[in-house]
């Protein structure tokens, strides 16, 4: 449903860097959640992954195209740490959207705390990526219980610019694309990828974006749904939403979460790790 809401708010205040505020509230902040996993298993059974504890791995996505499967695997061809990486074969979209991707729920990140995602990725591809999506943090318990087909709305990093621009799109929170088009994301090598988001209903919320460790995008900006900007949304399609309280994000999707426009896409995971910090 909110998909089909394409309405950019009006009025974005675009700050290219993050306040000294922020930055001195994080100083003050102690880890609440802490998760790190580099593929590692005793073979190449991918149900390792996915322990009964929950320690690991909770799950995983595959929408595949209507006459080609996706595929994800265990792999020892390409690793950036340790001996195994994730390897996704991601098909072109047709009538269906392409989604392949590994995911870790248990989250629990609301507002004022801070989420840190580290990746390695290796995409081993000379198609063009425009819109492919990597990484999405979502909140599936916020979505109005009586609209149906959850959106899962959150955050999303895309590739962008025309090409291979990494990105943070925010289109599932009713607010704009954050770009940046100054790095290209490097092919056929290990890139690390070093997402931070100080989450905010509102455009104090704090976005940082690091590729190999360089700085590619700083900028001020709403990264958690807002209560009036989605009520807003859906009333101009004539439909009433309430979003659910606590407003907090809850999973972590990595890997090819969409892949709308670009051909088939080999691309290889490693290295991951989640880190939420709240206020003392």
């Amino acid at each position: 449903m909110l998909k089909h809401c394409s309405i950019l708010l009006v009025g974005l205040l675009l700050v290219f860097s993050c306040s000294n505020d922020q930055e001195e509230d994080e100083s003050q902040m102690t880890i609440d959640f802490e998760f790190s996993d580099s593929f590692e298993t005793s073979n190449d059974n991918l149900d390792e992954l996915f322990p009964s504890n929950g320690l690991r791995w909770t799950g995983t996505q595959i929408v595949n195209p209507e006459n080609v499967e996706n595929e994800l695997s265990l792999s020892s061809e390409f690793s950036s740490e340790g001996n195994k990486s994730l390897k996704i074969l991601s098909r072109k979209s047709d009538r269906r959207l392409s989604k392949a991707d590994i995911e870790k729920s248990g989250l629990f990140a609301p507002e004022n705390s801070v989420v840190t995602i580290k990746a390695d990725f290796y995409i081993d591809s000379e198609e063009n990526i425009e819109n492919l999506l990597l990484i999405d943090l979502e909140c599936r318990s916020c979505w109005d219980p009586s609209v149906p087909d959850n959106q899962s709305p959150g955050l999303r990093l895309m590739m962008s610019g025309g090409n291979d621009y990494l990105s943070i799109e925010r289109g599932k929170i009713g607010a704009d694309l954050l770009a940046q088009t100054n790095v290209r994301f490097p092919r056929k090598e290990w890139v690390s990828i070093t997402w931070e988001s100080f989450l905010s209903p509102e455009e104090n919320g704090g976005n940082k974006l690091l590729v190999n460790d360089q700085l590619v995008l700083s900028q001020n900006g709403m990264n958690l749904p807002n209560t009036m900007v989605f009520k807003n949304l859906f009333s101009q399609e004539g439909i009433s939403f309430e979003l659910q309280t606590p407003v907090l994000y809850e999973r972590v999707q990595i890997g090819a979460t969409a892949n709308p426009d670009a051909g088939d896409i080999l691309l290889y995971v490693d290295n991951v790790s989640i880190t939420i910090k709240k206020e003392n």
